[in-house]
């Protein structure tokens, strides 16, 4: 009889401990927050950055999945938790969402999300044919149904839809379409969301430059565009202080009452005047849909800063190209749009030479926070004396300081912006 006891008791005391552990894993299950697009914009403890992770000087030279992971974890050390793509007909956007899952798989409070870019252009763009900016290319739809295929497959991390890169903005001759194009197709991802098709907190934007969004010439204020704007969940909208040293210098040039500053005053005077030239932009993005009665988040879908160019914005230019005004760049504006609560999805991660291969000096590529074998430009120097890097390597190599850390070296590369006065004559 004691036996039987014993025994019952034991299966009682399973049962129990059975019982509480499933509890505990309900639990566990409920604790778990369900991050979405509202959560993340405008949040700061979730860092954006533009991200490519391409080495060579052509696309045809896709990362590697385990490059891809590398990538990953050296931005996850800085604080990055949303990444913007542009495009899903090559593997690089697919990849990533491939490589953040397998880090999720080995651990499982890796965070990293995706704002996944859908490449839209006009018929003839990039054919050597004239384009025609009134027609959409016939690649835009399956380029769309992609983006669906990536988004439905990845809801844990495709966050944001955002339906063409700078597609909109006239100075895009070689593929722009009219904003009936963009609106066409983010109506069609918002009804694929109404029919439960994508996540209903899937949020869709296009991502295009501050005029685009009738911040700038009154040009772009049509009737397809006011109905965009009601139609995107947010405006992404990119500001590039850095190219407007030279295509509009009066901000950029020291003015008469700075011209007894030391170097050093007038370069940081320059770079505040720089990130107010930003928040000019997008304020007139905004008073231009609070004049529509929209009220809807704005967020900063690109902003960057070159340190190499031997063109427009180098010795024989505007000057405003080194790795120190880049490091004041991005800590002015990290400052200001955290603060406000705006993301930026700063461009960009990493340098890439395919974007002007046939000219290694030309800025476009290099506009990273990272050269390509990994160094750390100067705006990430106090983040490698933290160690946050340490047993993170790019393609086998340690994350150290450009210059070897020497900033009197890197100083050696530094020009003071040109006076209002010079910058008036050259105009």
């Amino acid at each position: 009889m004691a036996n039987k006891v014993i025994i019952l008791c034991v299966l009682i005391t399973i049962s129990m401990m059975s019982c509480n552990g499933g509890k505990k894993d309900i639990q566990s299950k409920q604790n778990i927050k369900k991050v979405t697009a509202k959560d993340i914009l405008g949040n700061p403890d979730y860092l954006a950055i533009s991200y490519g992770g391409y080495r060579t000087k052509t696309r045809d030279s896709q990362p590697t999945i385990k490059e891809l992971k590398d990538d990953m974890k050296i931005l996850s050390a800085m604080g990055i938790k949303v990444l913007r793509t542009y495009n899903v007909q090559l593997p690089h956007a697919s990849n990533i969402l491939r490589a953040i899952t397998e880090i999720k798989s080995e651990d499982p409070n890796f965070e990293m999300y995706v704002m996944l870019g859908i490449w839209i252009d006009c018929l003839n763009a990039w054919t050597g044919q004239q384009p025609n900016h009134d027609i959409e290319s016939p690649n835009n739809a399956s380029e769309i149904a992609r983006a669906v295929a990536l988004a439905e497959q990845y809801p844990d991390i495709v966050k944001i839809l955002a339906v063409g890169n700078e597609a909109m903005v006239k100075w895009a001759e070689s593929y722009y379409v009219q904003p009936s194009v963009i609106l066409k197709w983010v109506n069609y991802l918002q009804d694929l969301k109404k029919k439960e098709k994508l996540p209903k907190d899937l949020w869709i934007t296009s991502s295009d430059d501050f005029s685009s969004w009738g911040g700038g010439d009154h040009n772009y204020h049509v009737q397809d565009l006011e109905n965009l704007i009601k139609a995107v969940d947010y405006i992404s909208l990119h500001t590039y202080p850095y190219h407007n040293t030279h295509y509009n210098p009066e901000f950029w040039g020291v003015p008469e009452s700075e011209e007894n500053l030391s170097d050093s005053e007038k370069i940081n005077s320059a770079m505040k005047r720089a990130v107010q030239f930003s928040k000019r932009q997008y304020d007139s993005v905004t008073n231009y849909m609070n004049s529509l009665g929209v009220k809807k988040p704005v967020h900063i879908g690109e902003t960057g800063w070159a340190t190499i160019s031997k063109g427009f914005y180098g010795e024989n230019g505007s000057r405003a190209t080194d790795e120190y005004k880049q490091g004041l760049f991005y800590k002015l504006m990290r400052e200001w749009t955290n603060k406000e609560g705006i993301s930026c999805f700063y461009f960009s991660a990493f340098n890439e030479q395919w974007k002007d291969s046939h000219n290694p000096y030309g800025s476009e590529n290099h506009f990273g926070l990272f050269r390509i074998k990994g160094q750390a430009k100067y705006p990430l120097w106090d983040l490698v004396d933290q160690g946050i890097f340490e047993g993170l390597t790019r393609d086998g190599n340690p994350i150290i300081k450009t210059f070897n850390g020497d900033k009197e070296e890197l100083m050696k590369n530094v020009l003071v912006p040109p006076t209002i006065h010079d910058v008036m004559a050259h105009k």
